[in-house]
């Protein structure tokens, strides 16, 4: 039988028709794919707005079945699921990303950033400090250092701070020589806490040389030395942060009373206390002034003047001490418990980032974890 060519005639138009039309329901098909999947995503993100985590991480979930191959989605998941705590499910949805062959290396490196992050975020510290790592030579690079610096801090890893800092320093972005010197200052407590004292003065010589002006160092430097019974030798080192960071000079003004006293040096630490104090005057500077100059008489008379300059309540609680026969046996004892009741909230020292207070001075906030947040001045004199 032959082929009749008037078949193409009908043949050819009924092919092209069926092309189109497949073509067509393609296009809506991948079209409303589209639609679905940005529909799911907004909505995630309206309820994220409006605070309604849980709705949103249904909607986030629904958004990344719809359309799995989006990275977009995952790292908006993964995030949420951190941010709640489900640290377990954010590892999992970053760890997804990392195995998928097609994810273009830029991806490849926010996403194992953010896996650091997880890690880092569920206290598996040492997982964070593998995962931010792998990051050196990528753009995420300064950004893990500064989280490894954060994870050494909490886990007390002083050594590997110091390095951390140091190539942070090296680097240009900014200056950690007082955090430096802080990590020294730990390093040396450790030390001394083995009675290595050898080993804590060479470390807490490395931190003044790090960071001459930061307190800490030469705190710890006059106090090891007092314990030793070089109580000239702590005087100077108290003597030389007073000429380095004066304010910081109130932490140590009693102990440099007691150094003097060590080492029958009063006088000359009586005219330097009296002069600081006209510069600042301060309670601990008063303190310390009293307890090189303990004649009732004088101290009443510095008491009454400082209240008259900066009126405070552990003033005229200590001016009260001082003055027991204006009241009686039976008022006395009454009049100075209620000061000292009213004055304790405000013998405290408040951190300057978080306005954590505390009792005791630190070094480190324990709020926020900043270092020399704490003004050397309890808060009624701030």
């Amino acid at each position: 039988m032959e082929f009749d060519p008037r078949w193409l005639l009908f043949v050819l138009p009924a092919a092209f028709a069926l092309g189109w039309l497949a073509s067509k329901l393609d296009t809506r098909q991948w079209k409303r794919e589209q639609r679905d999947a940005p529909k799911a995503y907004f909505k995630g993100l309206n309820l994220l707005l409006n605070e309604q985590q849980d709705k949103a991480i249904d909607a986030f979930i629904e958004a990344v079945q719809n359309d799995p191959d989006t990275s977009e989605l995952h790292f908006a998941l993964g995030n949420l699921f951190r941010r709640r705590g489900e640290y377990e499910r954010a590892v999992r949805v970053h760890q997804h990303l990392l195995q998928r062959g097609d994810l273009p290396r830029s991806e490849r490196e926010r996403a194992q950033h953010a896996l650091a992050q997880d890690f880092f975020k569920a206290g598996l510290f040492d997982r964070a400090e593998e995962a931010f790592a792998a990051l050196r030579g990528t753009p995420f690079e300064h950004e893990a250092e500064l989280a490894l610096l954060s994870l050494f801090e909490r886990s007390r890893d002083w050594r590997k701070a110091v390095d951390v800092a140091r190539h942070l320093e090296q680097s240009g972005s900014a200056s950690f020589a007082t955090r430096v010197a802080h990590y020294l200052c730990e390093l040396a407590l450790e030390a001394q806490a083995r009675a290595q004292t050898g080993e804590a003065q060479v470390l807490l010589s490395e931190a003044r040389k790090a960071a001459p002006q930061a307190a800490r160092a030469h705190v710890l430097s006059g106090q090891m030395l007092a314990r030793a019974g070089q109580a000239e030798a702590a005087m100077n080192a108290y003597a030389e942060l007073l000429a380095l960071n004066p304010e910081a000079f109130n932490l140590v003004a009693k102990d440099y009373a007691e150094a003097a006293l060590a080492c029958g040096a009063a006088e000359r630490a009586l005219a330097t206390l009296a002069s600081q104090y006209q510069r600042a005057p301060g309670l601990h500077l008063l303190a310390a002034i009293a307890r090189l100059e303990p004649e009732t008489a004088a101290q009443r008379q510095r008491l009454a003047e400082h209240l008259r300059e900066q009126p405070s309540l552990t003033a005229a609680r200590n001016l009260l001490a001082v003055s027991q026969s204006c009241l009686s046996p039976e008022e006395s004892p009454l009049v100075a418990s209620a000061l000292d009741r009213a004055a304790r909230p405000l013998q405290r020292y408040r951190c300057a980032a978080c306005g954590f207070e505390a009792q005791h001075y630190f070094w480190q906030c324990p709020g926020c974890l900043s270092w020399d947040s704490n003004p050397p001045r309890h808060v009624e004199e701030l």
